[in-house]
């Protein structure tokens, strides 16, 4: 393409930024990289393998040691690790619980951002995260930051959770938001923030299509 467009999708922890992005790179025919995946990835590997995080030559070598892809399967984008498919494996609790610790670790950090570049180089991308549009992808064509409040996270989160068969209580859910909201965004490596030319967008009383259709309109807006 001879000149890709990239949308980058920020926010915090369950606000439906994952959705929003699948959905646009659907109506779009654009490609869909979820970098929340690959940092899901990333953990998934250091707790198989008992990384200590405190020894920087233990985390080095681990992330050089990580080779990631995405596969399309019954029109679902999956994480591979290593050739084998993980996508099932690193959407649990344990996981969430753990990777804004492990997202944080600046070897880790450059690593994937590295990856994502590499993923998006010569086409049009949808990409969401935490830093797409601050770090990754600076000058992407439209820059959205998506968010909602606590209690609405929660109630989505605890919902998917049970959806999947976690047994988890809605109290320990909001924890780990708070948790993982206070890791991102107070990491001194590509903190979680808005970036200066992002369009904000509070989803706490929208539902998906009307999400979608917001986002839709934002973005032709800011092609033409």
């Amino acid at each position: 393409m001879k000149h890709p467009i990239i949308i980058a999708i920020d926010g915090f922890s369950s606000c439906g930024k994952s959705t929003l992005a699948r959905d646009i790179s659907k109506e779009l025919g654009y490609m869909y990289i979820d970098s929340g995946a690959m940092y899901r990835a990333v953990t998934y590997y250091f707790l198989k393998n008992n990384i200590d995080l405190n020894q920087a030559a233990a985390v080095q070598s681990a992330v050089e040691k990580i080779h990631l892809h995405f596969e399309h399967n019954k029109g679902k984008s999956e994480i591979y690790l290593s050739g084998g498919n993980i996508e099932s494996k690193i959407r649990t609790a344990e996981i969430s619980e753990r990777v804004s610790d492990i997202a944080a670790l600046s070897p880790v950090r450059r690593k994937l951002v590295s990856l994502q570049r590499e993923f998006a180089a010569g086409q049009s991308v949808v990409m969401d995260g935490r830093d797409i549009g601050t770090v990754v992808f600076p000058n992407a064509t439209v820059k959205l930051f998506i968010t909602a409040d606590l209690n609405v996270r929660t109630q989505r989160r605890f919902k998917e959770l049970r959806d999947r068969g976690v047994n988890i209580s809605k109290k320990d859910v909001e924890k780990n938001l708070q948790h993982r909201d206070h890791i991102d965004s107070t990491r001194d490596d590509s903190p979680l923030r808005k970036a200066d030319d992002a369009i904000l967008i509070d989803n706490s009383k929208m539902n998906q299509s009307e999400q979608l259709q917001l986002a839709l309109q934002l973005i032709r807006e800011k092609k033409s």
